[in-house]
């Protein structure tokens, strides 16, 4: 269960577009937030990753630990 508080404008445009369609505002938040999400959070995960970054290999290193040289 999720709930928001919207600028007036904005649940207005939602409840419009709703009523034209037939469709429930919850529909219509549901698709935004899923049409969204994957963007944020690859962005947050790349922020996160600049600002923490783990262990790095050099290409030298990632073959060692392969064993490609047999």
């Amino acid at each position: 269960m999720l709930a928001i508080r919207l600028p007036e404008e904005i649940e207005a445009r939602l409840a419009e577009l709703a009523a034209k369609t037939g469709r429930t505002k919850t529909f219509y938040a549901r698709e935004a937030i899923l049409e969204h999400l994957d963007k944020m959070e690859d962005k947050y995960m790349a922020i996160n990753r600049l600002e923490n970054p783990g262990k790095r290999w050099t290409l030298t290193e990632l073959e060692q630990d392969l064993d490609l040289d047999r």
